[in-house]
């Protein structure tokens, strides 16, 4: 008899199956899988070149209200929320771009592409990993080429970013061996 059918409002409980080694190495590879392909959107996409002379990018507009204090303090603010495949409102939940782009908007008034490998294609100066500051954009992926994901420094070598199915918004290291791994470089949307 279905538990759930009989006590309205309680969930039957999942059947028990033994675990094997086998199973969590797959269940292992299989969230890594997910976690870089969660922001990514399963794309496989390049990181641009530096653009030519004279060559177009996603401008950045000129004039936004806020300033790089109000980008963190709303970000650390949405810690917790939960992560959402295409999701970009804290009500519905977030992925890594659908965040960095709520909270840029909210926060300094600034409009960014939807996509990770977008907002890494903005007309913002790039920076280095030892030059990072509060409010920086940083981008991550597999090689040196392809951007997955992308989360909002907050210095001390921290970012917030929502990393995967199943988790919420967070804080990590960046010498957390994964992400140091995968880093790829930074943005200063913000001037």
């Amino acid at each position: 008899m279905d538990r759930a059918a009989h006590y309205p409002g309680r969930r039957a409980a999942a059947p028990h199956f033994p675990t094997r080694a086998p199973a969590r190495a797959l269940a292992a590879a299989l969230g890594a899988a997910l976690l870089l392909a969660g922001c990514g959107g399963g794309e496989r996409v390049r990181e641009p070149a530096p653009p030519a002379p004279g060559a177009a990018t996603t401008p950045v507009p000129r004039g936004a209200s806020g300033n790089a204090n109000d980008v963190l303090m709303r970000a650390l603010g949405l810690i917790g929320t939960p992560y959402r495949f295409g999701g970009n409102t804290p009500g519905g939940g977030f992925d890594c771009s659908g965040l960095v782009g709520f909270v840029y908007l909210d926060a300094a008034g600034l409009p960014l592409p939807r996509t990770s490998q977008q907002i890494s294609e903005i007309d913002a100066p790039r920076v280095a990993r030892d030059r990072l500051a509060p409010g920086d954009l940083v981008f991550f992926g597999e090689g040196p080429r392809r951007v997955s994901h992308v989360g909002i420094y907050v210095g001390e070598g921290r970012f917030v970013h929502a990393p995967t199915s199943g988790g919420t918004v967070r804080i990590d290291p960046l010498s957390l061996r994964y992400w140091d791994q995968r880093f790829l470089f930074g943005r200063r949307p913000l001037r």
